[in-house]
């Protein structure tokens, strides 16, 4: 008798990192500061965008929108692994584990398609300086999230339509600290050929649209900015996007890493410290690149700061 395509398994193994049970402490205490630093980070960002009329602009719309998509990601992968390192329990359930998979895949398509966005949006802003306003009206910045957050949707409901057809046996296991795709169809006993080809499909198709759309924007930008004859004005407009293209190599060179990093070995703690990198690190440290590189969002949390310190 083959596999039966039964989904009643109580749950699966979230390994992690417990091929090193006594590091668990200094793990759990690690990534306890960096959620911290991350949903800070992020919600001062979101507030001193809706407080400051300053950064009341396309730029910081779309902006304020990746810090919340960033806290929700984080969000959706790190108190589970907390959970589990503070009561040593691996398990996570069946429902879950789905449930986790689909919202990681949400959010992390929601990053990649509002990355390709803003760099939409800096290619309009330095391309065409005198339209932009025009052009990059309200209406097209709340159309363009939320096309973003509708093809998100679909792609996680695809995927995670696709896994919910599977078989899983004996083998249980999961290498990683949250729910992933490729870690859902490597230990399944079922056939994942269909699943594999609507992988590559749909990285094809959008994750090649996104990098292209990104690329091409930045090549205009190039292009717009050799053309200013000031060495000060070349200075200026490289500057409204050199936060914007910090985050974008750090976020596909963590993406790149955990691939290669997977290709190339199979050890468990080679590809959680991998994905690590990939689902944290990024959402953390975005907020520091925007506000360290960007004078206006500086100004803005100040003002937030010394606003709250006077209330209290």
């Amino acid at each position: 008798m083959g596999p039966e395509n039964d989904t009643r398994i109580s749950g699966f193994l979230l390994l992690g990192f417990s091929e090193e049970p006594e590091l668990e402490p200094f793990l759990f205490g690690l990534f306890l500061f960096m959620y911290l630093v991350t949903m800070s980070g992020n919600l001062l960002i979101i507030l001193a965008t809706i407080s400051d009329s300053i950064l009341h602009t396309p730029m910081y719309f779309f902006l304020s929108n990746l810090s919340f998509v960033d806290i929700c990601l984080t969000s959706t992968t790190v108190p589970k692994m907390l959970v589990n390192i503070q009561t040593q329990s691996k398990v996570i359930p069946y429902a879950g584990c789905i449930t986790q998979m689909y919202f990681f895949m949400l959010f992390s398509g929601l990053d990649i398609f509002l990355l390709t966005v803003m760099a939409y949006d800096r290619h309009m802003a330095i391309c065409h300086p005198l339209h932009y306003m025009v052009i990059m009206n309200p209406q097209l910045c709340a159309l363009l999230s939320l096309v973003s957050l509708f093809l998100s949707c679909v792609i996680a409901l695809l995927h995670s339509l696709m896994v919910l057809r599977l078989s899983f046996c004996t083998d249980l296991e999961i290498s990683l600290f949250f729910c992933d795709l490729a870690q859902l169809i490597k230990i399944a006993c079922s056939d994942t050929l269909i699943n594999n080809i609507v992988i590559k499909a749909v990285a094809f198709v959008f994750g090649g649209v996104c990098i292209s759309g990104i690329i091409a924007s930045y090549t205009q930008i190039v292009f717009s900015v050799l053309k200013i004859p000031s060495a000060r004005g070349k200075y200026k407009a490289f500057s409204t996007c050199g936060s914007h293209f910090t985050v974008v190599s750090l976020f596909y060179g963590s993406d790149f890493g955990v691939y290669f990093s997977s290709a190339v070995s199979d050890s468990p703690r080679t590809i959680a410290v991998a994905s690590m990198m990939y689902t944290m690190v990024p959402q953390m440290v975005n907020p520091f690149i925007y506000s360290l590189r960007n004078r206006d969002m500086k100004e803005a949390l100040r003002k937030l700061v010394e606003r709250k310190i006077s209330l209290l």
